[in-house]
C-alpha cells in the first residue's frame, strides 16, 4: 500500500463525514411527505395547503405561516417545481421532489436528533486488496427493474450495463447504472450486510475509458442516505447484486 493511496482515502473519508453532517446533509432529513397521502393538503408539521397541479406543486400560505421563498415572506399562492427556489420555515428547508410521477415534500431540519447525536462513520481503513481493475460492458439498451425501496414501496431502478472484476481469485459482476457524467453507480449487498455493515451499500466507480476500463474500489463503498435518515427512499440491490463474500471495506455503519 502506498502512503498516497491511504492519504487520499483519509481525505475522502473526512470529506464524507463533513458532507453528511452538514446543516442540510442527509442527517437533517426529518420527513418525506407524499402529497397523495394527504389529499386534504395538510402536511405533518408544515404549514400551508399543498396540492398537485400538473407538473408542479401549488402551495397556498399566509404571512403568519412563517414560510419564506428565496428569503422573502410567502403569502398567497405559488407554484413549486422540482427546481424551485429555497423554500424555508425558519431554519428548516422544504424541498419538492417527484418519483415516478408521485410528488412529495422533504423537510430538512439542521436541529434534527440524528444530526445532534451523530458521532461519525465507522469505516475500514484503506486496504489495497479491495481496489481492483474492472471492465464495464453496456447493455444493448437500458433496462429497468423493479426493486423494493427503503420505505417499503417498489420503484424502477435503471441499469445500463455490467461491471466485471475479480476478487480473491473469483470472477464477479455487478449490474450498474450510468450517471449523467458517465460514472457508474451500483447498489450492492454482501456477506457483511446486516451483520457488520449496513443492510446494503453504494459503490460509485469512475467513468470507464473508451475500452470500458475503470477501477472497482470497495474502500470507497458508501452508506446510502437511508442509513443516515429513515426518511430517504434508497433502492435495495437488484437481483444478482448481493455478493456471497464478505466485503470488509469502506463505510460500514453510522456511529
Amino acid at each position: 500500500m502506498t502512503s498516497d493511496a491511504f492519504d487520499e482515502w483519509k481525505k475522502w473519508h473526512e470529506h464524507r463525514v463533513e458532507t453528511v453532517s452538514a446543516p442540510y446533509g442527509p442527517l437533517s432529513l426529518t420527513g418525506t411527505h407524499w402529497l397523495e397521502d394527504y389529499p386534504e393538503g395538510r402536511l405533518p408539521g408544515i404549514p400551508g395547503n399543498w396540492r398537485l397541479d400538473g407538473d408542479a406543486v401549488v402551495l397556498t400560505a399566509e404571512v403568519g405561516d412563517g414560510l419564506t421563498l428565496d428569503g422573502l415572506p410567502l403569502s398567497g399562492e405559488v407554484r413549486l417545481a422540482v427546481d424551485a427556489g429555497e423554500l424555508a420555515l425558519g431554519e428548516r428547508r422544504l424541498v419538492v421532489l417527484v418519483r415516478e410521477g408521485v410528488w412529495g415534500v422533504r423537510d430538512f431540519d439542521p436541529g434534527s436528533e440524528a444530526r445532534r447525536g451523530f458521532r461519525g462513520i465507522d469505516a475500514t481503513p484503506y486496504d489495497p486488496r479491495w481496489s481492483v481493475p474492472g471492465r464495464f460492458t453496456p447493455y444493448d439498451e437500458d433496462r429497468t427493474v423493479r426493486v423494493e425501496n427503503a420505505d417499503g414501496r417498489q420503484r424502477g431502478l435503471g441499469l445500463g450495463g455490467e461491471l466485471a472484476f475479480a476478487l480473491d481469485g473469483r470472477e464477479l459482476t455487478l449490474q450498474v447504472s450510468v450517471e449523467a457524467d458517465g460514472s457508474l453507480w451500483a447498489v450492492f449487498g454482501d456477506a457483511t450486510s446486516g451483520v457488520s455493515s449496513n443492510r446494503f451499500r453504494f459503490l460509485r466507480p469512475a467513468a470507464p475509458d473508451a475500452e470500458g476500463r475503470t477501477t472497482v474500489d470497495f474502500n470507497r463503498a458508501l452508506l446510502p442516505p437511508c442509513a443516515f435518515s429513515d426518511h430517504f427512499i434508497c433502492p435495495f440491490p437488484p437481483p444478482g447484486n448481493t455478493l456471497d463474500l464478505a466485503i470488509e471495506a469502506g463505510e460500514r455503519n453510522v456511529v
